[in-house]
């Protein structure tokens, strides 16, 4: 008889680790409270404009590959990406424009152009970033830090180079020793926004961030960031998973301190293996209500959430690419009033995403489909709907006055998505992106394991457990977790 898990929630960690467990022959059910797999990696259509709701930024691309190769699949087959040659346009306030190139050498040469630094600096700085990627890695994204195998090559090597790591200082601090000029400092302090986190805050170790984009690459999914998730529930489904969408699991089934299963309002389903890919908040207060609970672990500050629109733009922009960033001009000032004030900013840095430069047909012709984001305070009481009218105002003018046009008046159809918005739809803790903030030099030993110390057959992924948010991580969290699993369960 097949060994048998149930996962709770489609994203992206539980779709990989079904996939994972289907692989070695398990029996696998996933339950979701929504009407579709991904969590925040969904889509929608518009009027003709196709959005990515959440996620736009590809990196680590052979996560995914692998999937599709455990089934005996040929990745390509089904799932194709690109990689960018330009990374990311940045625009500043007073007019300054820089395009990042995905190549190491000239991303040197155009930092060296526009802001005055020396090129070789910007090269030690980016085989410095590799290197704390390639030590630290296989220490605290490739496995369990709570079982850890002491006795690998992988961690001794980590161990051994701890001395050249940056573990003293934040990562702006670290920045502006590395760099002269402030506008390249800026740009190297955005890499702490990829989890949530605050540059001025962070610990320096997040430096190895931008190895992912210049080290090892930016990619597009052909077909939008949509088909990552849907590619992998495809694949899970084709390997004999189960899915039931529309039905909530209400409750954690436990007895003589193991997993016995879940309940939903349609029933129970058993099973000896649980896996809750939902935020920690939720599933300890309520699918393991009236357990004791990790409380200092829930306390814990909470990543950034996000605002974001979403804007069929009726004309093309030529200046503008798949990736775009307009900078604040007081970084810090803004960082200040989304951790500390925990308020809006008047003069947010602004992310614009638009897929339809590479992806044909996710807008019409002549169109553009803008992801219109800026970083904003998880939930803490604030009146959303004036924060929301407030910053799309704000929003606007800002991307008027940068690209000379009244982008206003382009707006053909729209949406959005807020803290409570991502809140309802993802159950994720405040409408925090990433779960915990990484605001400090030991937030890696911080986050929850992916096996319950409570209840034995209890598992955990996702965003909000080791190793963290974001795709890359939760599909490591994927690969731990059902490594895990399979260990004990062998």
């Amino acid at each position: 008889m097949k060994k048998q898990a149930i996962i709770i929630g489609a994203g992206i960690a539980g779709l990989a680790t079904s996939v994972r467990l289907a692989a070695k022959g398990w029996k696998v059910t996933v339950m979701e409270s929504s009407d579709g797999p991904g969590g925040k990696l969904r889509e929608r259509v518009l009027g003709g404009y196709r959005f990515d709701l959440g996620p736009s930024l590809f990196t680590l691309p052979d996560l995914v590959d692998e999937l599709f190769r455990l089934c005996g699949e040929e990745p390509a087959s089904h799932f194709r990406y690109k990689r960018l040659d330009t990374i990311c346009h940045y625009f500043w306030n007073d007019g300054t424009r820089f395009h990042a190139s995905a190549d190491a050498d000239e991303l040197a040469r155009e930092l060296a152009s526009h802001f005055g630094e020396d090129e070789d600096a910007v090269r030690r700085y980016a085989r410095k970033s590799g290197y704390v990627y390639e030590r630290t890695a296989p220490v605290f994204l490739h496995q369990s830090l709570h079982r850890l195998k002491w006795l690998s090559g992988p961690v001794w090597k980590g161990i051994a180079s701890m001395p050249f790591l940056p573990f003293r200082g934040t990562l702006d601090l670290l920045n502006r020793r590395s760099f002269r000029h402030p506008k390249t400092v800026q740009f190297f302090n955005r890499f702490a926004t990829y989890n949530g986190s605050d540059p001025y805050q962070a610990p320096a170790m997040m430096m190895l961030i931008p190895h992912l984009e210049q080290g090892i690459g930016a990619y597009l999914p052909e077909q939008g960031m949509g088909a990552i998730s849907s590619s992998i529930h495809a694949l899970a489904s084709r390997m004999g998973v189960e899915f039931r969408f529309s039905e909530p699991v209400t409750s954690i089934l436990r007895e003589n301190g193991a997993v016995q299963g879940v309940e939903t309002a349609r029933g129970r389903y058993l099973a000896p293996v649980v896996v809750s890919n939902a935020d920690m908040h939720p599933t300890y207060r309520l699918l393991l209500e009236g357990d004791s609970a990790p409380e200092r672990l829930l306390a814990q500050e909470k990543s950034s959430s996000a605002l974001i629109f979403y804007w069929g733009i009726r004309r093309s922009f030529p200046e503008l690419g798949v990736h775009n960033i307009f900078f604040a001009e007081d970084y810090q000032a803004e960082f200040d009033a989304i951790f500390r004030q925990r308020v809006s900013y008047s003069d947010p840095t602004i992310y614009v995403n638009i897929t339809s430069k590479e992806v044909e047909g996710d807008a019409p012709s002549g169109c553009e489909n803008w992801f219109v984001m800026i970083n904003v305070p998880h939930q803490s009481g604030q009146d959303w709907n004036a924060f929301r009218h407030e910053s799309r105002s704000v929003m606007l003018k800002k991307l008027s006055h940068a690209l000379g046009t009244d982008i206003a008046s382009l707006i053909e159809v729209e949406d959005y998505l807020d803290p409570v918005l991502i809140e309802t739809r993802t159950s994720s803790y405040l409408g925090a992106l990433y779960g915990n903030a990484s605001n400090s030099p030991f937030a890696a030993f911080l986050r929850h394991a992916n096996e319950s110390t409570m209840y034995r057959g209890l598992y955990f992924c996702g965003g909000s457990v080791h190793p963290g948010g974001g795709i890359p991580l939760c599909l490591f969290g994927a690969r731990i977790t059902a490594e895990l699993i399979t260990r004990r369960y062998p």
